[in-house]
């Protein structure tokens, strides 16, 4: 049981890492367009920009609704990228055992 415990914790860890990185990457690719960079058009491309738009956005919105935003910075997906780490790592602590 408890084996099966602390691969879930591990399991969700990992998991939690990865959405991490994926808003992390939303936020750079969103930098760089902001500053008028012009990616070419090309399918692989638009087809990972699509990818980090759709699977970040259900998550940040939760966070935009609260009006972080000041100026042309927001803060929203820093917010976001703290509340899954802590809240996260607070989730993996409950399921691990021992």
């Amino acid at each position: 049981m408890n084996d099966a415990r602390q691969q879930i914790a591990d399991f969700l860890s990992a998991l939690i890492t990865v959405y991490t990185l994926i808003i992390f990457a939303w936020i750079i690719v969103s930098w760089v367009l902001s500053f008028g960079v012009r990616i070419p058009y090309s399918r692989p491309v638009n087809a990972v920009l699509d990818f980090l738009r759709d699977v970040t956005n259900p998550y940040l919105r939760i966070f935009r609704k609260l009006g972080l935003q000041f100026g042309p910075v927001d803060l929203s997906p820093m917010v976001g990228i703290l509340v899954l780490i802590f809240g996260g790592q607070l989730l993996v602590n409950l399921i691990s055992p021992g």
